[in-house]
């Protein structure tokens, strides 16, 4: 393992390991006035939710590494602390990027990026049209975590409106990440989004108690063929199959087939496990218990 002592080496370096390592990162596309009321639009990749009541946003606007200035975003936000964060989705990544810029202040990045201005309804900065998810937020409380370049800037927002459009939502009216389409920073020049085979389910242990990995048979938690991943699944399941299972498993005629192969141990265990990978990917978890109990 590499060891790195975050006071011993540049900051530039500890940048890239740091933004390289922490990822994905949702973006906050930030809008924001000054007290002129000219427009400020920039993303910002140390964002967050952190609470639902108060709905509670964070981002981070830090400041430059290489000559310790701060952002327009912030000097912004000292003059009118308000914001809207816009959520950045793929059909707009390019955009964003593009206000990214370190254009002079006073620049409008709405004009310089091709995104049109929607008024707000409870703040002054103006909402992004073109982002399916607007929050119009109160600046609540500004923490500068330290005074040297590279340091955070945590802007607490607190959110006052949403706006959300309802073409990203489902038959049930909930969100769906393939319609959101949302983008995620990387290190570098590299993002994620959140569509496609990028998208998977893991079921949360909230209704139930997982007997836990320990409870399975040693030879299953030590088996070459299962991942961590595989030993997490089945961890989850609440209770060992009955012997009665596990029996009615073998009358199978694609396990009986398997069974044909016990005098040669190594092909039958190999094949046994297969068959359960294949069920465990496709989320018949207990059926692949059955089979590795077998």
């Amino acid at each position: 393992m590499i060891k790195i002592d975050p006071l011993a080496v540049e900051i530039p370096e500890l940048h890239r390991t740091i933004l390289g390592t922490i990822t994905p990162r949702p973006i906050a596309f930030a809008s924001t006035v000054d007290a002129k009321g000219n427009p400020n639009l920039s993303p910002f990749s140390f964002f967050n939710a952190f609470g639902v009541n108060p709905t509670t946003l964070i981002f981070s606007p830090s400041r430059r590494g290489r000559d310790n200035t701060v952002k327009h975003t912030y000097e912004n936000i000292k003059e009118v602390p308000e914001v809207v964060i816009n959520i950045v989705t793929f059909d707009m990544v390019q955009q964003v990027s593009l206000a990214s810029t370190e254009y002079p202040k006073g620049v409008n990045e709405f004009v310089k990026a091709g995104f049109t201005q929607l008024e707000s309804e409870k703040i002054k900065p103006f909402r992004v049209k073109e982002s399916p998810v607007q929050y119009e937020c109160k600046v609540r409380d500004i923490i500068e975590t330290g005074d040297k370049g590279g340091a955070g800037i945590l802007v607490v927002c607190e959110v006052l409106l949403i706006h959300l459009n309802e073409d990203i939502l489902d038959e049930t009216g909930n969100i769906d990440p393939h319609k959101l389409d949302a983008v995620g920073r990387l290190g570098g020049d590299f993002y994620c989004r959140t569509s496609g085979s990028a998208v998977f389910k893991v079921e949360k242990p909230l209704q139930k108690r997982g007997i836990g990995i320990d409870n399975l048979p040693e030879k299953i938690r030590f088996s070459k063929y299962l991942t961590g991943n595989d030993l997490g699944k089945l961890g989850n399941l609440e209770a060992l199959p009955a012997k009665d299972d596990i029996e009615e498993m073998k009358e199978r005629p694609f396990v009986a087939n398997i069974l044909k192969l016990r005098k040669n141990k190594e092909e039958f265990e190999r094949q046994i496990y297969l068959l359960a990978k294949n069920r465990l990917d496709i989320d018949r978890v207990e059926e692949a218990l059955k089979l590795l109990m077998i």
